[in-house]
């Protein structure tokens, strides 16, 4: 689906649209882990963009939330959890693009979860546990020093990675203080330009 034939704007037509997503979008992309198919049938994007914009939650790119934020597509935001894999034990940390929808989809499959603003995640941290699992809902040049502390050794980082202007899903690993990412696939994720490497100087 790449946009809702007749805007729907009834809980029905909703519910619907949720559904053509998961058919059309999530599985026939790979996206078909039980828990993460069962959020994201269970959360409204359409609560999560502004009002205009909610006949348009479920196409398959992006949506403006204003501010230079964005709601991803969905097939962004699945592929995320899926690999992810959180599990009900874990402890994890969000990077909120600045929706709030990808909190609402973790919440309930993790024991505990931490949202942060980017802004939040720059901060250095003051004697917090370390997560097990953190995931960054958009694509970042570099992984920031007071991020990678908050993870704990052999956690999981999912987050979108932007490499010469093109942008990624990709798993990453803590392993003796090093977090090495490996990318997965080159999707349209929206950039946190809080997380891009600072620019040097060009003469």
């Amino acid at each position: 689906m790449t946009l809702l034939e007749s805007p729907q704007t009834t809980a029905e037509g909703f519910a619907a649209a949720r559904q053509a997503m998961i058919d059309s979008q999530l599985r026939t992309s790979g996206v078909t882990e039980v828990n993460t198919i069962a959020r994201m049938r269970a959360v409204p994007r359409e609560d999560f963009v502004p009002a205009a914009a909610r006949d348009f939650a479920y196409m398959d790119r992006a949506v403006p939330l204003g501010d230079g934020r964005f709601l991803a597509a969905p097939l962004v935001n699945g592929t995320m959890v899926q690999e992810a894999a959180p599990q009900p034990h874990e402890t994890a940390i969000l990077v909120d693009g600045g929706s709030g929808y990808m909190a609402e989809v973790l919440r309930p499959l993790v024991a505990k979860l931490t949202v942060l603003t980017p802004a939040e995640a720059l901060a250095t941290p003051r004697g917090q546990g370390k997560a097990d699992l953190i995931v960054i809902d958009g694509a970042i040049e570099q992984m920031p020093d007071s991020l990678a502390k908050r993870l704990a050794d052999n956690g999981r980082v999912v987050t979108g990675l932007v490499e010469n202007g093109i942008t990624s899903v990709a798993r990453g690993r803590k392993a003796g203080g090093q977090i090495v990412f490996l990318k997965l696939a080159e999707m349209g994720v929206p950039r946190l330009p809080e997380f891009d490497k600072p620019k040097g100087w060009s003469f």
